[in-house]
């Protein structure tokens, strides 16, 4: 599933290639991943341009000179190509989006969505969304703040979307990795260093993501380079059995709260 870092590069690379542009025409051939009947909702897209591209948390926000924006969430298995008919990949597409010869298409939408909202409802929707972990404001004494109290596991309070916003499977455990905390340790025994680290490598982490692209593999278009490249560059996630790049000794991989865990009991304390 897509995280911050993902949908960060998405943003960066979308803001470049549909910023700016006007919707020539849209198509809706899974009516389930939009929230009105697919006739209205052309009709609201077609003619307008899309004025800014943002993210908060996992979400993308398309914003519409109309007023109204278009609020994406990939969910598990959903991504996105831009470009034309002939080098689109050979995949079901949901929604596709017109910007005169080149099209912007949604893939893999099925428990993904693209929501047309007013800013009221889109302000409604985001309502519970924690802090931007890398928002400038978010300080490490809020950090402290939010962490005091909590009695669980580092790893479902970093994905716990209300807590903090846009960590999932794969950064919370890099996080973790970064700090030399295992995934497993206990909120309330975080001492202050350890404490100020995890809210360092949180920063640390996401921003040497965002730099490589994330670690989704389908490139956004044809020769984009950047996607993805952040995949080869996880320390621990998904590397279960292989050696840590640390100390040697083999990275662990449970499945625990339902979610797949990766850590080094080695370099993890």
């Amino acid at each position: 599933m897509p995280e911050l870092p993902e949908m960060e590069t998405y943003r960066n690379l979308l803001t470049e290639l549909v910023a700016g542009r006007r919707i020539t025409d849209a198509r809706v051939n899974r009516p389930k991943s939009i929230n009105i009947p697919p006739d209205p909702f052309r009709k609201e897209l077609v003619g307008r341009t899309v004025t800014e591209v943002h993210r908060r948390a996992k979400y993308l926000i398309f914003r519409l000179d109309s007023g109204y924006n278009l609020l994406l969430h990939l969910m598990l298995g959903g991504w996105m190509h831009f470009g034309s008919e002939e080098d689109k990949p050979d995949r079901n597409t949901q929604v596709e989006i017109d910007f005169g010869p080149k099209t912007l298409y949604f893939i893999g939408l099925r428990l993904g969505f693209l929501h047309l909202l007013s800013d009221e409802a889109l302000a409604e929707e985001l309502r519970e969304l924690g802090p931007e972990p890398l928002d400038a404001r978010y300080t490490e004494q809020e950090f402290r703040e939010r962490l005091a109290g909590k009695k669980g596991a580092l790893k479902p309070l970093l994905t716990d979307q209300h807590w903090v916003a846009g960590i999932g499977n794969c950064y919370s455990d890099e996080i973790c990795f970064d700090a030399g905390l295992l995934p497993t340790r206990k909120c309330g025994e975080l001492e202050a260093n350890a404490a100020r680290a995890l809210y360092r490598s949180i920063a640390n982490v996401l921003q040497r993501a965002i730099l490589k692209g994330g670690y989704m593999e389908n490139p956004l278009y044809n020769g984009d380079r950047l996607t993805g490249g952040y995949n080869d560059a996880c320390l621990v996630y998904d590397r279960g059995g292989e050696a840590c790049f640390r100390c040697g000794h083999p990275i662990v991989f449970e499945r625990i709260w339902s979610r797949k865990v990766f850590y080094c009991s080695h370099c993890q304390r």
